[in-house]
């Protein structure tokens, strides 16, 4: 009887054992399936599932929809990357077709044996200034070629920052003139920033141009002394920007005003972001009313 009893107990076993062995046989048949439609199908959220509590199985699916979903990051970043790439590419060539097209306009006029002596320089002046433009472009895009290259380390040092800021507004003072802009300017002396010199007197110089292209009546550039920070503080009114605009203000594709003929590329603002970011500080922008206002972090 007893020898009955085992032979029955093991014939139950081994039918649970091979019904086992079949569930699995179509579960990762089953799993095979979702892969492939997944691999056909890649654009898709979809993720490999089953029914199975087998934890061997189980974690090793989990490893396969980790896969997946890194390649599915992958691929979405290159798409963007794609994207922004080609919008860089519009942006720069007008950038660069524009003030050819117009100094190719003048200098054909500058062949008509009516103009007058004031009529030709005026051309001429208006040529040079669109050359400068051109140059200038050409100039950033080397810059953030440099910037970005790991062959060209920042040299930080103790450097003056209020006294980088009372240069710098100097030179800018006939811009302030000719575009009546009200400025107002921080004198209060402030502790020495750690932080590479020209790479300081160009966030300077590029946030001064930023007001200059976009302030309409007023600009004003402080500075507050933080416990392991110097906080620089910039500000001035503008029209025609969102907060949506602000938060890509940073972004090296972003044209703040798409419909100007003279529509800059946000390089001026790309290069302060990545040069701070180099010395260890950060940058922020953000739009209160119809200010915009702008701040540096410079490590002491």
């Amino acid at each position: 009887m007893s020898s009955w009893l085992i032979i029955i107990v093991l014939a139950v076993l081994l039918v649970i054992s091979i019904g086992r062995l079949v569930f699995l046989h179509w579960e990762i048949k089953g799993m095979t399936h979702q892969l492939m439609n997944i691999i056909e199908h890649f654009g898709t959220n979809e993720l490999v599932r089953t029914n199975t509590r087998n934890k061997n199985v189980v974690r090793f699916l989990s490893r396969i929809n980790q896969l997946l979903r890194l390649f599915k990051q992958d691929q979405q970043q290159a798409q963007k990357r794609e994207k922004e790439l080609k919008q860089e590419i519009t942006n720069i060539s007008h950038d660069l077709r524009t003030p050819l097209t117009s100094m190719q306009g003048f200098t054909e006029l500058l062949n008509d044996p009516s103009l007058s002596e004031a009529e030709r320089s005026e051309f001429l002046q208006i040529i040079q200034q669109k050359m400068d433009h051109l140059t200038m472009t050409v100039d950033m895009f080397y810059e953030i070629s440099q910037i970005d290259s790991a062959d060209q380390p920042l040299e930080t040092e103790q450097v003056s920052l209020d006294q980088i800021v009372i240069e710098t507004m100097l030179m800018f003072y006939n811009d302030f003139e000719k575009s009546n802009l009200q400025v107002k300017m921080e004198e209060t002396p402030v502790s020495p920033i750690w932080a590479d010199k020209k790479a300081v007197h160009r966030i300077i110089n590029n946030i001064i141009q930023n007001a200059l292209r976009y302030a309409q009546t007023y600009f004003s550039i402080d500075w507050v002394e933080e416990d392991d920070y110097v906080r620089l503080h910039a500000a001035n009114d503008i029209t025609g920007v969102n907060q949506k605009d602000v938060e890509r203000m940073f972004d090296r594709s972003f044209r703040i005003d798409q419909s100007r003929a003279d529509g800059h590329l946000g390089l001026g603002l790309h290069i302060v972001q990545q040069l701070v970011d180099k010395q260890g500080g950060h940058v922020t922008a953000y739009l209160h009313e119809n200010e915009f206002q702008i701040e540096v972090w410079f490590r002491k």
